[in-house]
Parts: C-alpha cells; structure tokens; sequence
C-alpha cells in the first residue's frame, strides 16, 4: 500500500458513507467523527490537533497520510491541515472557509441552535427528512440510511453547536498556510460552494480543482466514480 486515505464525513453522516469509497493502492481509513464528540465538548481547532494526534501514531511507518473531507469534513480537514498534521496531501469536497461578518455568524450559530435541538430531542425521522430537503442537498444523491444514527443524535447535535459554520473563525487569511497539494472539489450543480472556490483556490500554493460534472452537493456519492479515479490521477500525479 502506498498509504492512508483518512475519511471524514459530512454533518449528518456516518463513517460508513465511505464504505464504497476505494482508490488501488491505498488504504481507507473511514473516521467516526463522533466519537470525538461523545464525552464532551471540542472546538474545531481541538479536533484539528486530535486528528493529527492520531494520524501520527498511526501512520508511523505506514506510508503516505492523505485527508479526504467532505463538507463538514472538509472544514474539519482544514483546521488539521492548519495546526501542522501529518499530510502529504488532501481532497477537500465542499469545505467553506469561513463566514467573514460576524453578523452572519450569529445568525448561523442561532440556526444551527435549531438543528441542535431538533436533532437532540425532536422527532429523528421529521429532522432527517427536513435537513435532506434544504436546496444544498435536496439536488444531490441520497446517502445511506439515516435512521442508525439516532443513537448518535446527542454527539451530533452537539456538532451543530461546537462545529457550527457560525462557530468557526474564518480561515481565508490562512488558506496560503496549506502547504502539502490539495485537491479542491464541488460539483457542478452546486453554485454556493462553486463561488466559495473561485475565490479559495487561487489562495492556496499547492493546488488543482475539480468541478464534477452533473453533481450537487454530495460529489463522492453522486459522482462516485468519476469521483475515484480523479482522487486516484490526482495522488498519481503527485506522488510520481
């Protein structure tokens, strides 16, 4: 094996979600992101310097260390990036930098509240059906069953707060601090974070985009294939 593709799913979603993810030649490491919010509290730049914590003792002797984030993921992938882990790479499907006016924010913080809420103690099925049907996904692939992750819902209401949009400092002014080569995806169909990456890639010194064709939101299960081998040309491509 050449490595370790170190998975991280979106808000909502499960380590499973990578389970049909592969690329020849690498490992695939799918991370539960909520076990890391199942004690207690962790803000974004803590689950930053986690990760690599563990991505260290690890990867050890084990090959390249490649992060794969999508949405949520990916912004968490972000702040690893940015406290000095062990990549030799990254695939960013959808991140967002950062809301820059702290009016937005607030308003953010306070509509995450709601998804906190409602994923703590309303009823599962009606959040589940109502966070699928905002315009972001209601356009992109259906991921596999939600109904397991009811058993999550304490950590992953708590994400809706610690891991908020809202919640995050903005992180423009540091995307030149990447230094390892990225890969920047979004899909097609999807133009919030198509503008978000217009003006996010030519800030970073390391990096090629991708924009899936006839994707939404959701570009590794809509675009699976396509999807995999151009993640596959891009860690070629680098690592040769």
């Amino acid at each position: 094996m050449k490595g370790t593709l170190w998975c991280l799913h979106g808000a909502v979603g499960a380590a499973a979600d990578w389970r049909g993810f592969a690329v020849p030649g690498w490992a695939v490491q799918r991370v539960d992101l909520w076990r890391f919010l199942d004690c207690c509290p962790m803000s974004l730049p803590e689950f930053g310097q986690a990760l690599n914590e563990e991505a260290r003792a690890a990867g050890a002797g084990e090959g390249k260390q490649v992060l794969v984030g999508y949405s949520m993921g990916a912004r968490l992938a972000l702040h690893a990036l940015l406290a000095g882990g062990p990549w030799d790479a990254a695939v960013l499907v959808g991140p967002h930098p950062g809301l820059e006016d702290p009016a937005e924010r607030a308003a953010r913080r306070a509509a995450d509240a709601e998804w906190a809420a409602r994923a703590l103690s309303g009823d599962w099925d009606d959040f589940l059906a109502a966070w699928n049907a905002q315009p972001v996904l209601a356009s992109s692939a259906t991921l596999p069953e939600r109904s397991v992750l009811k058993i999550r819902r304490q950590a992953i209401a708590r994400s809706f707060m610690d891991w908020s949009l809202g919640a995050q400092e903005p992180l423009w002014d540091r995307l030149g601090e990447v230094k390892c080569p990225v890969l920047w995806v979004t899909g097609e169909a999807d133009p919030k974070f198509q503008a978000l990456a217009s003006r996010a890639v030519p800030l970073l010194p390391n990096v090629e985009s991708w924009s899936a064709p006839g994707s939404g939101h959701r570009v590794p299960w809509q675009a699976a294939s396509a999807f995999a081998a151009r993640v596959g040309e891009f860690l070629e491509r680098w690592d040769s």
